[in-house]
């Protein structure tokens, strides 16, 4: 069963010339055969079945499909469904069943999606190459000996391998675009409380949003237009009105577009082959009719060293309520209160999670509080300002996904800043809060996959979504 998009599985399951039913069952075949993979971590075998037995009966009943009318999709483990485990890929959550649905989950039902399971991913969100989970590692679909990227690895493994047709992830810093760079497909981060984040397990409150991961652009902009919009259960989440995103994408004309290219983007350091494809396709869309502006924006040196302040610190807080005493992993060894405590945090956390409390904790101290968190939030200001600015004068903002290609399980294990390091051209779109993604453009000598990040103004999806596809490379 070939299928390229939403629009696709549509006409077809409308014309009942597929049901969701063998829609389902064929995801879920593919689920069980890619079991190695380790790309889910649950799998809603019998609810999927059953959901879409429901929906094939209501078609025959004559009622409404939904915008999503079943539409397969994974969701990352850390976005609560009720009455299915949200682990977070880590110990400490391992049995732990949420007792409600994330907001997101209940827009999307409510136009008929249908979840096939929850995907793995670096513990708590906390790294760029899903090797932290508990869970143990994915492999990325291009390279088994490399990895999907992260935190959203599985999602993006998912939609790569033809698992789900679309899935949910969570960026916090990249966690949505670094892996779909490194898997071949649309990764974007929408406005910072563009869709609610009711539901989704903390890591850095100030930076998390859900994203969205296909395999091209208009469905993510379905999927967008679903999630978002205001909700009264997250009051971060933003009430700017919710566009027609596909007529915005239509509007879009390569024709006079200001493309800004920053040489922060593209320092010495920048792999070659990465540096090469990026510029190609910017050159591509020149010869097209688009403008290439040369801006300048601040290092993105500074805003991995203010970023990794902020978020460990927001992440010592947030994690301070996996203590084993309301809810989750509570150790066997504890002899009283304190020793419950420290024992259930030790044993249920894994090194990457203890690395950031322990660094949260010290930024946030009486004698480094100024030193750093507050030095932090000043950097955080000056890069709203300055991309601001740059926006006013440019439509987007371009450059690579990631400094390097897909990298080997393992190569950046031993070294936690080499590691943050793969975020240095995404976290600055967090650290701003505007709208990115990351678009497919181009395979290297090696067949593996590299991506072009993009940015765009608050609240300007669609325009982004818009100028993506005219970059995305033909399959």
């Amino acid at each position: 069963m070939q299928l390229s998009s939403y629009d696709d599985l549509r006409s077809r399951l409308l014309s009942q010339a597929v049901t969701c039913e063998e829609v389902v069952r064929h995801y879920l075949d593919r689920i069980d055969h890619h079991k190695e993979d380790n790309i889910y971590i649950t799998v809603f075998h019998e609810q999927a079945v059953e959901r879409a037995r429901a929906l094939d009966r209501k078609l025959r009943e004559g009622g409404e499909p939904g915008r999503l009318f079943g539409m397969p999709m994974a969701i990352k483990d850390n976005i609560a469904i009720k009455g299915a485990r949200v682990t977070c890929a880590s110990i400490i959550l391992g049995e732990y069943e949420s007792v409600y649905d994330a907001t997101a989950v209940l827009r999307l039902e409510s136009e008929d999606a249908i979840f096939l399971g929850k995907t793995n991913m670096d513990e708590f969100a906390m790294g760029s190459s899903n090797e932290t989970s508990a869970f143990g590692k994915v492999p990325n679909p291009f390279d088994r000996n490399r990895v999907p990227g992260g935190s959203s690895g599985g999602s993006a493994a998912a939609v790569a391998n033809g698992l789900a047709m679309v899935a949910l992830g969570s960026d916090t810093g990249g966690s949505v675009r670094q892996p779909a760079g490194f898997c071949d497909i649309v990764g974007l981060k929408p406005t910072y409380g563009r869709i609610s984040r009711y539901g989704l397990v903390a890591f850095a409150s100030s930076f998390d949003q859900i994203g969205v991961l296909s395999l091209n652009c208009d469905d993510a902009a379905l999927v967008l237009e679903v999630m978002a919009g205001k909700d009264g259960l997250d009051a971060t989440s933003s009430r700017h009105a919710v566009d027609d995103y596909a007529a915005r994408m239509g509007e879009v004309s390569v024709e006079g577009l200001k493309i800004g290219v920053p040489k922060a983007f593209f320092p010495e350091s920048l792999n070659a082959e990465v540096s090469g494809i990026v510029k190609g396709k910017l050159n591509e869309l020149r010869e097209r009719g688009a403008e290439l502006v040369e801006i300048e924006l601040p290092e993105s040196d500074y805003a991995i060293a203010a970023y990794y302040i902020l978020v460990t610190a927001e992440a010592s807080s947030n994690l301070a309520r996996f203590d084993g005493a309301r809810y989750g992993y509570r150790s066997a060894s504890s002899g009283d209160l304190s020793a419950m405590y420290v024992n259930s945090r030790t044993e249920g956390f894994g090194r990457e999670v203890k690395r950031r409390i322990m660094l949260g904790t010290y930024v946030l101290s009486a004698g480094y509080y100024d030193t750093y968190y507050k030095k932090a939030q000043q950097v955080r200001r000056v890069f709203q300002d300055r991309y601001r600015e740059a926006l006013a004068k440019v439509d987007v903002i371009a450059g690579p996904t990631s400094p390097f290609p897909p990298f080997g399980i393992g190569d950046k294990t031993g070294d936690p800043l080499e590691m943050y390091l793969a975020d240095v051209f995404t976290v600055p779109a967090s650290i701003v809060g505007m709208p990115a993604l990351s678009v497919p453009v181009g395979m290297d000598s090696l067949n593996l996959p590299v991506g072009m990040h993009l940015i765009c103004n608050f609240f300007e999806e669609g325009k982004l979504l818009g100028i993506a596809r005219l970059m995305a490379r033909s399959r």
